[in-house]
């Protein structure tokens, strides 16, 4: 169910972006196309330490994140 309400997201956004881009032009579609692709990732992000946090887990912060992914 996830994976299809993602993908329905992703559709959308691509929909309007291609919306706003005709209307618009490329620059702002590359804009609103990035503003939500961030809004998701952030989104993602906290659901997945607040799931961390109910495991007993520790939380982390971006920079240590990603200096535990780098090596």
């Amino acid at each position: 169910m996830k994976k299809i309400y993602n993908r329905t997201i992703l559709l959308i956004a691509i929909t309007i972006g291609s919306i706003v881009g005709i209307i618009k032009g490329t620059e702002a579609k590359q804009k609103w196309m990035f503003k939500i692709k961030i809004r998701n990732e952030e989104k993602r992000q906290l659901a997945q330490q607040k799931k961390l946090l109910k495991g007993g887990g520790v939380p982390l912060d971006d920079i240590e994140i990603a200096a535990y992914h780098k090596s």
